[in-house]
């Protein structure tokens, strides 16, 4: 099945300096997909791309099969966003936002926007400039949600928002995929988002480490733990090695794509004791990733987008999603 949103080399330069380099993304139908990374990881401009804000430099940014910029027009039909932070007509009220905006969108929109205000137990009589910083992001939700859009694009949605607005609203998400739609979620909040998440993309500097579903990532990346005797195990002999740590007798390491066989042989050493194998939060998998990017990567490479030959931009070669 084709994806809904797909990118291929997408790429994108300002001034000197490459803030997306060569991402492909692959999106399927129906998921939650968060694309993870630290504040200038590239998702910001890697979302403007998508929503036809921004042109790219290299590559193709595709909704639908339709290019995202010479398409822009048509895809705004059917596609939500909502950016970071959200500028608005602050003299209007609540209410007044939403009957603006209803006259871009077919009959039923004001309903269902004034039925999420009140969800979201907003004032629909305030005037927008009085909210406060989660009010107003708040705004920004309902004005998206109440356009039911085949494809929802959000960026940083729940800045500002307080927990249990967030939980709400995270929940929804995983509603409204159940529903047929296509959710794109950008976050450095790598925690709360592992909740609703099907599949997750890590960014660092404008490159992707790693993009998959949340089942397979789970069994891709693990940590391995145990207690030698005298000497140390491989650690490189059992899989790709993303960290590793030694306090006294015990070893720990964290694998991409493990070798399955060198962990069982591993278990009938000895000289080993307390062998243990368990998955990672999203958390620690981007921390375990972005560790190992910048031990691969020298850092004139990372500040201008270029690789020098023979080193690897990313974790890993191979597989869809992993970048060499």
């Amino acid at each position: 099945m084709n994806p809904v949103i797909a990118t291929h080399g997408l790429t994108k330069r300002f001034g000197g300096k490459t803030v997306v380099n060569h991402v492909d993304l692959a999106v399927p139908a129906g998921s939650v997909y968060a694309l993870l990374g630290d504040n200038g990881a590239g998702k910001s401009t890697t979302i403007r791309m998508l929503t036809g804000l921004l042109p790219s430099d290299g590559g193709r940014a595709e909704i639908f099969g339709l290019d995202c910029w010479a398409a822009a027009p048509v895809l705004r039909r059917r596609v939500g966003y909502v950016p970071e932070k959200p500028r608005f007509y602050d003299w209007m009220t609540v209410k007044e936002i939403g009957w603006f905006t209803s006259g871009f969108h077919a009959p039923g929109y004001l309903p269902r926007y004034l039925d999420v205000v009140q969800r979201f137990r907003l004032d629909a009589t305030a005037r927008l400039k009085t909210l406060s910083k989660g009010g107003y992001a708040k705004v920004g939700l309902a004005l998206a949600l109440a356009f039911e859009p085949e494809v929802l694009i959000l960026d940083e949605p729940t800045s500002g928002l307080d927990l249990f607005i967030r939980r709400e609203f995270l929940s929804s998400m995983v509603e409204l995929a159940g529903a047929g739609r296509t959710i794109l979620i950008s976050s450095h909040g790598v925690a709360e988002v592992e909740r609703v998440a099907s599949h997750a993309a890590f960014l660092a500097e404008g490159r992707l480490l790693l993009a998959a579903p949340l089942d397979e990532l789970r069994r891709r990346i693990v940590r391995v733990r145990l207690r030698f005797e005298a000497v140390q195990p491989d650690g490189a002999a059992l899989g790709q090695l993303l960290d590793k740590e030694v306090s006294g007798r015990q070893w720990q390491a964290v694998l991409l794509d493990p070798d399955r066989a060198a962990l069982d042989a591993l278990r009938q050493r000895p000289d080993l004791g307390d062998v243990e194998e368990s998955p990672l939060t999203l958390e620690e998998m981007y921390t375990a990733l972005l560790a190992r990017y910048h031990t691969t990567v020298p850092p004139a490479a990372s500040a201008n987008g270029r690789v020098p030959s023979g080193e690897s931009a990313a974790v890993s070669p191979g597989d869809e999603g992993v970048r060499k």
